[in-house]
């Protein structure tokens, strides 16, 4: 499993490791259900700041090219990129480029406290100190160059107390008589964050908080309006009591606030869903994934892990909303070559992160993007997707080769977006139904600010390998009417291990599971007046992307990929085709070898 940006860690034989296991405002934040979401002015005459995350972030971060081994990037060795004047001229270029369009944020990632050898600097309180060879005019400089452009400044940390900073228990804490790195973390000086980097901090002692306040006033002090908090747990490959940070998390939230400064507090990577609640309650962003970099001779690659979150986006997307955003990490879709992807990639990367209201910060190289990165990284109209009050969007279809995924805008349109994740060309359709809605609808093509005119209960499009399309779709028809079935009816079979079970959040307050190694659930008694192929509406409940095989009246069966529903408490729904005959058919779930998702319902048009 490929690690975060703290991955990074200078020892060879870490290094080695991560290769393998893959790596000014007046205002004052108020703790609260979203984190530190909402804000009040101070009494300084200044204009109030907005909330913090009202909408995902835009900006650009350093981790995707210190990282790379394209070539001429890090010429004095791993990671030597990250300097004040390399990060200046991407805030510069960031500036002139790409500000209009609301890109705001510079943040700088690893590294900026530790050499070219990665050997440390920390101040005499234990606090990170900038490299002066890197940063030679220090971290306060650069958020003022950045400020005095009209843009966001954004830094980085590990969780925990990092090893280095330990001093042997003698090293003072700021503005905290008596206490001492002794005191802020547990005796037996267990370890913590994805890389045992760090020190575990121990809350039940006040000085772990005093400790935090002055890592946040120091940075508050500079002028920094963003944090990445990185290696926190549960998540970051690690799991148990040793690698809980919510505590260093909630601390993080209550020094932000006593600050008086509205920092923005983002967590990273691959966040424990089951602690959702706590990153929504604490924070304003949270990494859903491992790192998009290859850690390769480009920047990213497809298969390395872009592709996965068409996989891992799904169960996170209802937790996604103002005062707090899934983050799918860089996108990095500018450069062209130096990305790694051909340009069908680059649109689907954007087109996914748009639609799922992902935070929009590149990691390219903003000196030297490509017509049309360019294009991708500017298009108004799905930045608006993004930025705007339409939801995040999930799929409606199953998490197949060809896909598609679909929110409800406020004004009763749709944004739907088509997915061929195959490695070859083939054509996807959007089907009506799948919204529920019959007849006509209007389409318009957002990549190419093109109306396509109107589409008769269906629009189908020839995609590249991995390719996409983003349209705008407006209903001018009715509203699908459907017949629906319940799994737990007793007019069903089940067999082998299936059987009914109570679930709170199904239709009827039941489902059937158990679907697993042979075990089926056959709809019986399913009508229809006409014959033809059906977009069945499918309720179901799914912990994990699960494969299931449906077919009808006992023929042949096609295998379907239900995307996660978060957790097993959480029904969600797809379209699937089943061809039917008129009168009475049967509909059969069979989970074949493997295991399938629980069934709520189904839910059958009242005309193909």
């Amino acid at each position: 499993m490929r690690s975060s940006s703290y991955s990074a860690l200078p020892a060879r034989a870490l290094r080695a490791l991560v290769v393998l296991a893959l790596a000014a405002g007046a205002v004052t934040a108020l703790p609260g259900p979203a984190g530190a979401g909402t804000a009040r002015s101070a009494t300084t005459g200044t204009t109030p700041a907005a909330p913090l995350a009202a909408k995902p972030y835009m900006g650009w971060s350093s981790w995707s090219m210190q990282s790379s081994k394209y070539p001429g990037l890090n010429p004095d060795g791993d990671y030597s990129w990250l300097t004040e004047a390399n990060v200046l001229k991407q805030a510069d270029a960031l500036a002139a480029k790409l500000k209009k369009y609301g890109y705001e944020y510079v943040n700088i990632d690893a590294g900026w406290w530790r050499d070219k050898d990665w050997k440390p600097g920390f101040d005499r309180y234990g606090r990170q100190q900038a490299d002066p060879i890197r940063f030679p005019r220090g971290m306060k400089a650069v958020a003022d160059h950045l400020h005095a452009k009209g843009l966001k400044a954004g830094i980085y940390l590990p969780v925990g107390l990092e090893k280095e900073a330990y001093g042997d228990g003698k090293v003072p804490v700021l503005d905290a008589e008596g206490c001492t790195t002794a005191d802020i973390v547990y005796g037996d000086l267990r370890t913590t964050n994805g890389w045992d980097s760090a020190y575990k901090l121990d809350f039940s002692d006040p000085c772990a908080q005093k400790y935090v306040d002055s890592q946040a006033k120091m940075f508050a002090d500079w002028g920094y309006d963003f944090l990445k908090l990185d290696g926190v747990g549960p998540g970051s490959g690690k799991s148990g009591d040793r690698y809980d940070n919510v505590a260093d998390v909630a601390a993080w939230n209550k020094a932000i606030a006593a600050t008086g400064r509205p920092i923005h507090l983002e967590l990273s990577w691959s966040l424990d869903i089951g602690r959702v609640a706590d990153w929504k309650k604490y924070s304003q962003g949270w990494r859903i994934d491992t790192d998009v970099e290859c850690y390769c001779n480009t920047l990213v690659s497809w298969e390395n892990s872009v592709d996965d979150r068409w996989d891992d986006a799904p169960g996170w997307t209802r937790h996604a909303g103002p005062g707090g955003w899934n983050d799918l990490d860089s996108l990095d879709v500018g450069n062209g070559e130096m990305d790694g992807l051909t340009k069908a990639e680059r649109q689907s990367y954007a087109t996914l992160w748009a639609i799922a209201k992902s935070p929009l910060y590149t990691g390219d190289d903003l000196t030297r993007l490509d017509s049309h990165g360019l294009s991708l990284l500017t298009n108004r109209e799905v930045i608006a997707v993004n930025q705007g009050a339409t939801p995040p969007a999930r799929p409606v279809t199953p998490s197949d080769p060809q896909q598609v995924w679909a929110a409800k805008n406020p004004d009763g349109s749709w944004t739907v977006a088509l997915f061929n994740l195959a490695d070859r060309p083939a054509a996807v359709t959007a089907h009506w139904a799948s919204l529920g809605l019959t007849g006509k609808a209007a389409v318009r093509d957002l990549w190419n600010h093109e109306n396509l005119g109107s589409y008769q209960d269906r629009i189908t499009q020839a995609l590249p390998a991995h390719g996409s399309r983003l349209f705008t779709v407006t209903p001018r028809g009715g509203t699908l009417t459907t017949t629906g079935y319940e799994a737990e009816s007793a007019a069903n079979t089940l067999s082998g291990n299936a059987s009914a079970a109570d679930c709170s959040a199904c239709s009827g307050g039941r489902k059937v599971g158990n679907l697993y190694l042979g075990g089926k659930l056959t709809f019986q008694k399913v009508v229809v007046d006409r014959p033809g192929t059906y977009q069945v509406k499918v309720a179901y409940v799914s912990g994990d992307p699960r494969s299931v095989e449906v077919s009808a009246n006992g023929g042949g069966a096609t295998s379907h990929k239900f995307p996660s529903t978060g957790d097993w408490g959480t029904a969600e729904t797809v379209s699937v085709p089943v061809t039917l005959k008129a009168g009475t058919n049967t509909i059969t779930f069979d989970s074949g070898s493997g295991y399938a998702p629980d069934i709520d319902r189904i839910d059958v048009p009242k005309s193909s």
